[in-house]
């Protein structure tokens, strides 16, 4: 049967934590190995800018580039280690959970979504950079 954007993102919700910008930013502060992807193009963030330190790794290619199977010049070397700390990102939310939830799904066990994505942690007060 077909899914709807809405009804993968609900999905994924319910697979993968969600947690605020003010914890988010406490885990950062508090395990700096804590990698914070921004799965969005790279067209979109300058709305919003990034979160200082966020590596963009678009939802398209997250796919591969956390994938230990494929080539390794496809690969990207932070997403070795499968228990490193994720937070996932995208401006408002959703595809931050898709994010989340194929990482999950790939096998990464440590894995968060950011609740209201990038402008909720303007909205908090915390910084973001242009790229």
């Amino acid at each position: 049967m077909a899914k709807t954007f809405n009804q993968m993102v609900s999905e994924a919700l319910a697979a993968v934590p969600a947690i605020s910008p003010t914890e988010a930013r406490q885990r950062i502060q508090q395990n700096p190995r804590t990698l914070v992807i921004d799965v969005r193009d790279v067209a979109d963030i300058s709305g919003t800018g990034i979160i200082p330190d966020a590596m963009n790794i678009s939802l398209g290619t997250l796919t591969y580039k956390a994938d230990n199977e494929v080539d390794e010049n496809w690969r990207e070397p932070a997403l070795r280690d499968r228990s490193r700390p994720i937070i996932t990102t995208c401006e408002v939310g959703p595809m931050g959970a898709l994010g989340g939830k194929l990482l999950k799904d790939m096998g990464f066990a440590n894995v968060t979504i950011l609740e209201g994505g990038t402008q909720a942690w303007k909205d908090a007060g915390f910084p973001t950079k242009q790229v």
